[in-house]
């Protein structure tokens, strides 16, 4: 009896030790997998270096290099446009290290995740809105940034966008003789976003508009 279960027992470890054997040469020490991943990253071959970094994150959490590697997957997306992935990457590094040396680094590519998607005056100006949110907070909390000037430039780009978009919009109510619309629009213009090229036309048309409203007939 005893024979049979010191035989059971080496069965066990033997087997063990087979199915443990090929993941254990599979896996790479930390500075490995960083120095992969670097390679792959400077060879411009963003996906493989996601990959490597991400197996880094995972394998090793409270290594210092899978911070290195959480920075890196968020730069690798955004070296690929994928400013999606690279917003929420960038977003989940802020909140998981809010101190680390370069934070005010990382909030200014959130930003440019989205201002780097700036869209026409007849489009949806949700990206305009992100940006212009992230860069007022980068200027507010880390005036002493070195890319505050870049920030303070681009948030004015973001405001040029959306007073755009309202002229384009109160134009459209003005051809339609929507006039009251249409001097919303350009009120809006010339009260949230004076100074930005648009307050000639903006008074122009608001002017024309409150004529035509005063044309209208009463409503009984």
């Amino acid at each position: 009896m005893k024979r049979l279960i010191s035989f059971a027992l080496i069965a066990f470890v033997a087997l063990t030790f087979l199915s443990c054997g090929p993941k254990n040469k599979e896996e790479k020490l930390a500075p490995e997998l960083a120095e992969d991943a670097k390679v792959q990253f400077e060879k411009e071959r963003y996906k493989e270096a996601i990959e490597i970094y991400t197996k880094l994150r995972d394998w090793y959490p409270f290594d210092k290099l899978a911070i290195e590697a959480e920075y890196n997957i968020a730069e690798a997306h955004f070296k690929m446009e994928e400013y999606d992935e690279a917003a929420l990457a960038y977003q989940e590094f802020e909140k998981l290290h809010p101190r680390h040396e370069s934070i005010d680094y990382i909030i200014h590519q959130q930003a440019l995740c989205y201002y780097n998607r700036l869209d026409t005056a007849d489009r949806d100006q949700s990206n305009a809105l992100k940006a212009f949110s992230i860069l007022t907070r980068l200027i507010r909390h880390y005036p002493d940034s070195a890319y505050v000037e870049d920030a303070k430039k681009e948030k004015k780009e973001c405001l040029k966008s959306l007073a755009s978009h309202e002229m384009y919009v109160g134009r459209f109510y003005f051809k339609s003789k929507k006039y009251q619309s249409a001097l919303n629009r350009f009120e809006t213009v010339l009260e949230a976003y004076s100074g930005l090229g648009f307050d000639a036309e903006a008074n122009e048309l608001a002017g024309k508009s409150r004529e035509k409203l005063a044309e209208e007939p009463e409503e009984k």
